[in-house]
């Protein structure tokens, strides 16, 4: 019987007619950080900027070794998979019918297409996903072609491992991979290819704070529907991991498991965009996020970071860096209740230190007839200097409320 590993090792010699790997790349700038070797697998760097390309030619790649006559293959999907499966169609010169939700960005719909050409066509169904994978699933029986599954699929699993293949053909077995975990696809493949052919290699799974299905399913002992999920991790926020995904991931310890908080994320972002020169979506940064949580586990050891997807899209850059700055704490949002008279908004002024800067001004509806609220966004280069800011209007006697971390107060005024 052929081991998960020599599938894994002959789906990898199969992508080579499709790319070659990705660079798997010593970054100087967090080996220096952490005190370690670490490896970045550069992912971002594939064809369609993700993994996911590995997974879809894979089982496109099998099912068409068993069915030449197989013209359809179907998928729902708003963003990588999507693209790796248009790639794939024209690759293998099929038919392929993606379906997205109405609500996907244009940015997503063109990229799909032009990866896609002619092979492929889009319907847009349902102002959520789950209408449209019911949709796309539906059609998909009706026409009589294959569905293929963004993670819960064996030959995907397999397809996905193909990413620590290569990591293995460049270097000896390292001391720790950390993955990004969505639906539970690459994590799975490479956790079985590791425990057959480098069982000592330490594994660390990484998922979105508002997405942790894996941690939910470690805890339960089995796959879980999360009542919500933050879609700001899109590549990875998912509300249940996939069955099959997590029969790999069944003896995974808890500890192991680690969470990002989604602002946090945009920190990172930040940090390998300005010091790095390295473009990667939220969930690309995944890996890289948690290296601080990880610090004492990693000094003076080898550690590859998969960096698994570089599908950013820059008109989303203003809301990362405001998160950052939110997180970071060097931006605060508070509301002033500013007395109505002449020279009150002087005597405010004149309490800013020498690096706040005002960032947004906007008076609100007046709440007394002699006070009026003013929404301040203020900017700073050191979080320190907002408790030195406090200070001076606590002891002026000014009335503020600092609402940056109230998340439904937030959503109606910044």
């Amino acid at each position: 019987m052929t081991s998960f590993a020599e599938k894994a090792r002959a789906a990898t010699a199969e992508l080579r007619a499709l790319f070659p790997p990705t660079p798997l790349q010593r970054n100087d700038h967090l080996s220096a950080r952490f005190g370690a070797e670490i490896y970045l697998k550069r992912e971002d760097l594939a064809p369609v900027r993700s993994y996911k390309l590995r997974g879809a030619f894979n089982a496109m790649r099998k099912v068409l070794a068993e069915r030449p006559e197989q013209g359809l293959f179907v998928c729902a999907s708003a963003g990588n998979h999507a693209q790796g499966v248009a790639y794939v169609c024209r690759h293998f010169g099929v038919r392929g019918v993606v379906f997205m939700p109405v609500t996907t960005p244009q940015q997503k719909i063109q990229k799909t297409r032009v990866f896609g050409g002619d092979a492929i066509e889009i319907r847009l169904v349902g102002d959520y996903f789950d209408d449209t994978l019911a949709e796309a699933q539906r059609w998909c029986a009706e026409q009589g072609g294959h569905f293929l599954a963004p993670f819960d699929d064996a030959d995907v699993i397999e397809g996905q491992a193909s990413v620590m293949v290569e990591v293995l053909d460049e270097i000896d077995p390292p001391d720790m991979v950390i993955l990004p975990v969505g639906g539970g696809g690459l994590a799975a493949g490479v956790t079985r290819f590791l425990s057959e052919t480098a069982p000592m290699v330490g594994l660390r799974y990484v998922e979105p704070e508002g997405g942790a299905s894996l941690t939910a399913a470690v805890s339960a002992g089995q796959p879980v529907t999360l009542p919500q999920v933050n879609s700001f991790v899109d590549g990875a926020a998912v509300a249940r991991i996939g069955n099959r995904p997590f029969e790999a991931l069944t003896h995974v310890a808890p500890a192991d498991v680690l969470r990002a908080p989604e602002d946090r994320i945009c920190t990172t972002i930040l940090e390998m965009l300005n010091v790095e020169g390295i473009v990667l979506e939220p969930a690309g940064a995944l890996s890289l996020d948690v290296l601080p949580d990880l610090a004492n586990q990693i000094r003076g050891r080898r550690i590859v970071c998969v960096t698994s997807g570089g599908n950013f899209d820059f008109e989303r850059l203003p809301e990362v860096k405001e998160r950052a700055q939110r997180y970071s704490g060097v931006k605060k949002y508070i509301i002033l209740r500013l007395p109505q008279r002449p020279g009150a908004l002087r005597d405010f002024l004149d309490l800013l230190g020498p690096e706040d800067d005002i960032a947004r001004f906007e008076y609100m509806k007046k709440s007394a007839r002699n006070f009026g609220s003013v929404l301040l966004g203020i900017e700073t280069t050191d979080a320190a200097n907002f408790t030195a800011l406090f200070s001076r209007l606590d002891a002026q006697g000014f009335v503020y409320t600092d609402i940056t971390s109230d998340e439904i107060l937030a959503q109606f005024v910044i």
